[in-house]
């Protein structure tokens, strides 16, 4: 579902999608329109349909190239990270560094509006979490399978979980305007994981 960018314009169009990516990150996908983009660059709305003809191209361009950019974010994790549970912190740090900037998720944003988008934008949404799902399954696979981490049920279904409860505490810490919190939020989830079953006890 790539976009084709026009040859010899790339700066225009990335500067394109710096900007609708940040309209999406903060207001989400149906409350800004091209008219926003084009005022915000000084460009005619007839240039914005010459790089991207709607806005479902757009939107599909945003998601290839934000999905691009988190999959090269985990395989730097993979490559400097040494423990499972160092895994998870850097994922979740992921998720932080975009709450710093004042900004959501942007597939848990378009998620938000999931009903209203085209479909090929609904599947890049579900690719996009289905992909962070298997990654984490992997981690945590690999956590069970050395001791470090310890949970009940599949991999799948803990990856599944800690997915929902960072983009929950992503909204929850947003309406506090406190990226504490999400941190917080983060620290006790992976705590949770990596503590044994005697240590669980312990606390009761």
């Amino acid at each position: 579902m790539a976009t084709v960018v026009r040859r010899g314009d790339t700066g225009t169009a990335e500067r394109i999608l710096d900007v609708a990516e940040r309209l999406v990150q903060t207001k989400g996908f149906n409350a800004f329109s091209y008219a926003d983009v084009a005022g915000e660059l000084r460009l005619s709305k007839p240039s914005l349909h010459y790089h991207f003809a709607s806005k479902a191209d757009l939107g599909a361009a945003l998601i290839d190239r934000y999905a691009a950019r988190f999959a090269d974010a985990l395989r730097g994790i993979d490559s400097t990270a040494t423990t499972s549970s160092s895994k998870l912190r850097d994922y979740a740090h992921l998720y932080a560094d975009v709450l710093d900037q004042q900004r959501m998720c942007l597939c848990g944003m378009l998620a938000a509006d999931f009903d209203t988008l085209p479909a090929p934008m609904r599947r890049s949404v579900v690719r996009f979490f289905d992909d962070s799902e298997a990654w984490l399954t992997g981690v945590l696979d690999a956590g069970r399978s050395d001791g470090t981490l310890h949970f009940a049920g599949s991999a799948r279904e803990q990856a599944q979980l800690v997915i929902s409860a960072l983009e929950g505490a992503m909204l929850v810490a947003r309406s506090y305007h406190d990226a504490a919190r999400f941190r917080a939020a983060a620290e006790h989830l992976i705590a949770a994981l990596a503590a044994t079953p005697a240590t669980r006890r312990s606390r009761r």
